[in-house]
């Protein structure tokens, strides 16, 4: 059985084609044949290899412990078609949503349920191989969820933009009835938060970003303002549009422009929650943390459980609404440029 993926050889360089036999599963692992596989904002930074830290600094991404070649791809669905002699929970013929947040089962994150915050993490597409491939090894059959009636392109973005966005949503939840939300980047990640912003109840979302065609399809995707973040008078816009300043914030883009922003929009009492990994730095006078009530926290992707809920409340109140385009698998260096570029609204799938 032949396998053909694309791989991070040398950061910053081409994507290469890679051919060679497909693994044969041992213990309990899982064989799939990738149907699906979403195109995240992050394989660009995994891509060139670092995070801008501010200052002219980088955060070098080998020195933490992603090793070459690597295929990256951590939004995945795939179809099983073998599994090592140990495995149990599925058969041949399962199509089946992979859990990407894997990590080592022994550490203190691990053992509370939170394999996302692992310290010795073996995320597919990121430490360990990935889906943009024709198959992909998965550890253990529990990292495999059942997508119900969804399809394989619909269910793949739920992996990583969907359970980024839920579990940062959920950081703010006691609030989405009563208050506005304010969302700050409408990518792929920040749509989903958008739409599942009023899954979960909020009654008012407030898209902020740069671009008029994502403050467009925010709109689309149930934010009920859209305001532009280049506006010389945004945090002014989002104080007006909140009554008084924000109660709660998620920034999906992360750079230091955005959360400066969202920090000086915020009303007393008030909730920054940082998802996003554009990079960059700030600078906060500490005592307006104290004295402004100031909660300013991080989000990083979804644990288990989190994923599960989140299966759980698509199939109950169906997909949200985020655009999705298909492409085929090699394609993925095309749509990475696209997406670097800015030129994709909503989420690339790529397929077979």
């Amino acid at each position: 059985m032949r396998m053909r993926s694309y791989q991070v050889c040398q950061c910053g360089s081409p994507l290469q084609r890679s051919e060679g036999e497909a693994p044969t599963p041992q213990g309990t692992q899982v064989l799939l044949k990738v149907l699906a596989a979403g195109v995240c904002h992050s394989d660009l930074h995994i891509w060139d290899g670092y995070y801008e830290i501010g200052g002219g600094k980088q955060l070098n991404l080998v020195d933490r412990g992603i090793k070459l070649p690597l295929t990256m791809g951590h939004e995945n669905v795939g179809e099983v078609i073998a599994v090592g002699p140990e495995a149990t929970g599925v058969k041949v013929g399962d199509i089946r949503l992979a859990n990407p947040w894997i990590g080592c089962g022994e550490c203190a994150a691990c053992r509370r349920n939170e394999e996302n915050l692992c310290v010795k993490p073996r995320f597919l597409g990121v430490f360990s191989q990935g889906g943009y491939s024709t198959h992909l090894v998965v550890p253990h059959a529990r990292h495999l969820f059942d997508i119900g009636s969804l399809s394989p392109q619909q269910a793949a973005p739920l992996a990583c933009s969907g359970v980024t966005a839920y579990a940062a949503l959920k950081k703010v939840q006691a609030t989405l009835a009563t208050d506005p939300v304010v969302v700050i980047g409408a990518g792929g990640v920040g749509m989903m938060g958008i739409a599942l912003a009023r899954m979960m109840g909020a009654q008012q979302v407030i898209a902020v970003d740069i671009d008029p065609l994502k403050r467009e399809a925010a709109l689309k995707a149930g934010a009920t303002l859209a305001i532009d973040g280049g506006a010389s008078d945004a945090v002014a816009l989002i104080q007006q549009a909140t009554g008084g300043g924000s109660v709660a914030t998620l920034d999906f883009v992360g750079s230091g422009p955005t959360v400066d922003l969202a920090i000086a929009a915020a009303i007393k009492g008030g909730s920054v929650v940082v998802v996003g990994l554009y990079g960059g730095a700030i600078t906060l006078p500490t005592p307006y943390l104290p004295m402004r009530a100031l909660t300013l926290r991080g989000s990083y992707v979804g644990s288990h459980s989190e994923l599960a809920e989140l299966l759980a409340l698509v199939n109950q109140q169906g997909l949200p609404a985020v655009p999705i385009s298909t492409r085929p698998l090699d394609e993925v260096s095309t749509a990475l440029a696209d997406l670097r570029a800015g030129r994709v609204i909503g989420r690339v799938v790529l397929a077979g």
